[in-house]
């Protein structure tokens, strides 16, 4: 009996260490403070394991292409994601930007995305308008419900 529980103990340790390995943190990629900045979209990228939205963006009289990569898009699908989010639409986006000052933002935590013509929030995560935590954190990208009785996940989820 004890032999045979070896085998099987070694496989869910094997399974539990793969799944863990499955996603990352940001590594402190990022600035923990938010940013905000509007732009025009130019593509949506509804892909996994991180939906893009690439825009461009006025910065001192030229125009920057910004990414902002959200959660994993079969996740953001399941969660009520509409794409009101098309080329051509003009978007506020806040979230936390690249150390290296790169135009790249991370929008899978205290992030939230408006419509800048219509005003409509077409997403917010769960921990949005909340203080930064210190370090790196790790996104699973899954979405939550937004408001302010959602759960504390640090997840994208489409407003509602």
């Amino acid at each position: 009996m004890f032999r045979s529980i070896i085998p099987v103990t070694a496989m869910i340790c094997i399974v539990l260490a793969s799944s863990v390995r499955a996603h990352h943190g940001d590594a402190d990629r990022y600035n923990q403070e938010v940013i905000t900045v509007s732009g025009t979209v130019v593509d949506v990228q509804m892909v996994n394991p991180h939906a893009r939205i690439v825009f461009d963006a006025m910065e001192g009289g030229k125009t920057v292409r910004w990414q902002a990569e959200l959660g994993g898009a079969q996740a953001m699908i399941r969660a009520g994601w509409t794409n009101d989010v098309k080329p051509g639409v003009k978007v506020t986006l806040t979230g936390r930007r690249l150390k290296s000052g790169a135009p790249y933002m991370n929008m899978t935590e205290r992030a939230r995305m408006i419509l800048a013509d219509s005003g409509k929030e077409v997403l917010r995560n769960a921990n949005y308008g909340q203080p930064a935590t210190t370090g790196g954190t790790s996104s699973t990208g899954a979405p939550a419900a937004p408001g302010p009785e959602a759960p504390s996940a640090p997840a994208a989820a489409p407003a509602k």
